[in-house]
């Protein structure tokens, strides 16, 4: 079955969830105000979910689209590439890019911050405008993250920005009593010759920087859900996990509600969680300012969180990395690095190049 030409869905295994027709579109100001994730919630009945975004920064925009549709089958792309003319901008440049790096090793020399991701967009402006089923019919295929999204940002179905893309991050799920995240921090550009490949994989698994950077992330997962759950499970170690672009490394961590019923709901939880140092910092109030400082505001959705909640409270959310907002003929994309003692700028610019290259190959550019 084609896809709709704006498709609503969320794919976190073999299927996608795909809408067949919106009930209502919830919009909050605030993407980390309990009490609208309360009232969202209260107002599905089964056989409903919500499928929607918040945004990096708090206080920024959420929104969740109240939807009727149903698990599909993965399909190949039905729709045919069309050939088309591209401008491209970045910003800030590599060179700015790079500035922006050394500026954060001054403030973590300083004592200010231990981590800071930051991060860099491009712009693509196509001719004619890149259809939003055609990148979501390549992601489905090429599936360079788990995480497979497409969620209008606006309550108009037929207009305006639209944020794609496949991450390979869990922020969180929760199945019953059963709560489990992914976090990723902590990674290098992939080779396409296999002994270097190979190379850059094992040489991140012992790289000290790379470790205390992922240890951060772990750390701070696991103090938020030991506040809510019990039997939380870190790893004793990263695991490493792979795209079509990135080696990561990569901590499955588990735990338990005691009381599904009273406990938190998974968008409760994404909205706990999130954001965290895989995506902001620490400390999180000095990360978070050097972000806004250096960044402005290049990130709006980027770096927040996508997923779905049903009236249960069972749900999926995920990182929204690898991801890109389409509005009309531009085509926007982000890509954050973490940085902490020892990271390199040079390093730091062809990372987030890597992780901006999964979004222009589906795009067509490479």
């Amino acid at each position: 079955m084609s896809l709709p030409s704006r498709p609503l869905l969320f794919a976190s295994g073999e299927d996608a969830y795909v809408a067949d027709r919106v009930i209502r579109s919830w919009t909050t100001e605030d993407g980390a105000d309990a009490a609208w994730a309360s009232e969202v919630i209260a107002a599905l009945p089964a056989g409903e979910r919500a499928i929607g975004a918040l945004s990096f920064a708090a206080g920024a925009p959420g929104i969740l689209h109240q939807v009727v549709g149903s698990e599909r089958p993965l399909v190949g792309p039905e729709t045919t590439p069309r050939e088309r003319k591209y401008e491209v901008y970045e910003f800030p440049t590599a060179e700015a890019y790079a500035d922006m790096v050394r500026a954060v090793l001054d403030k973590i020399a300083a004592g200010v911050v231990r981590k800071v991701v930051i991060g860099r967009c491009l712009d693509v402006i196509s001719d004619p405008p890149l259809e939003p089923a055609e990148i979501i019919d390549r992601l489905l295929e090429t599936r360079p993250g788990r995480y497979v999204f497409s969620v209008p940002l606006t309550e108009s179905l037929v207009d305006g920005p639209l944020l794609v893309g496949a991450s390979p991050e869990l922020l969180v799920s929760r199945h019953g009593d059963q709560i489990a995240c992914t976090p990723l921090a902590g990674s290098v550009p992939r080779s396409a010759d296999p002994d270097e490949d190979a190379r850059r994989a094992t040489a991140l698994q012992a790289s000290d920087k790379d470790l205390a950077e992922h240890a951060f992330v772990v750390d701070a997962i696991v103090h938020a859900l030991k506040e809510v759950c019990v039997d939380v499970e870190p790893p004793t170690g990263p695991t490493m996990l792979a795209t079509d672009t990135v080696w990561h490394l990569a901590s499955p961590i588990t735990a338990r509600l005691e009381d599904p019923a009273t406990g938190p709901s998974a968008l409760h939880l994404a909205q706990m969680l999130h954001p965290t140092p895989a995506v902001g910092g620490v400390p999180a109030a000095a990360a978070a300012e050097a972000i806004a400082d250096l960044e402005g505001d290049l990130r709006d959705y980027f770096a927040g969180c996508v997923g779905w909640v049903d009236g249960s409270g069972d749900g999926v959310f995920a990182i929204t990395i690898r991801a890109a907002v389409i509005d009309g003929a531009r085509m926007r994309l982000f890509a954050g690095a973490g940085i902490v003692a020892g990271s390199d700028p040079d390093s730091e610019v062809r990372e987030t190049g890597a992780k901006l290259a999964t979004m222009t190959k589906v795009a067509g550019l490479s």
